[in-house]
């Protein structure tokens, strides 16, 4: 997929100054979902959210460079961190805006994509498309490198890998 994203010459372009970054450089020092890094994530979902927001003639350079930051915590959210008060799914939101606001300027499109990526979790729904858009690539990416690490972990050890050929076998007669 990484191959993929980087031969797009103007999802790139969109997103250059974020990825050149030093602070968005640091999200590959913290894990987002098993053997995903927070940037790996971020990378993903911003250029899922750029395809379908291109493709139905939406903000797609705002959609973009959003779900670039969304999750720019820095922090490893598996561990209490002193002074952090709340649950991280519903205050790494406001972090990651806080973040993005100190490093980039942002539209308020950009702010509330990022500022509402987790909603339903967060009670209140994004304001743009866009944002909408990102809270279920958001959830696609999340439930999809989860997928991709238990694969792995199934298909590498004996035990499981019969088990796993034997379902598929069930599921094919059927």
């Amino acid at each position: 997929m990484r191959e993929l994203i980087y031969k797009d010459e103007e999802f790139i372009l969109l997103i250059k100054d974020l990825l050149e970054n030093n602070l968005v450089q640091e999200m590959k020092n913290y894990r987002q979902h098993y053997n995903t890094s927070c940037f790996d994530h971020c990378l993903e979902a911003s250029y899922y959210s750029y395809l379908i927001c291109k493709k139905f003639k939406l903000d797609y350079a705002s959609a973009a460079r959003a779900s670039m930051l969304h999750d720019l915590f820095l922090y490893d959210w598996r561990k209490r961190q002193d002074g952090r008060k709340g649950l991280h799914a519903f205050t790494h939101p406001r972090t990651a805006l806080e973040n993005s606001l100190k490093h980039f300027n942002l539209n308020k499109k950009e702010q509330d994509i990022i500022l509402k990526h987790m909603w339903p979790v967060t009670i209140v729904p994004p304001k743009y498309l866009e944002g909408l858009i990102l809270t279920f690539v958001d959830k696609y990416c999340a439930l999809r490198e989860s997928a991709q690490y238990y694969h792995k972990r199934i298909s590498t050890k004996p035990i499981y890998r019969y088990a796993y050929v034997f379902l598929c076998m069930l599921f094919i007669r059927m």
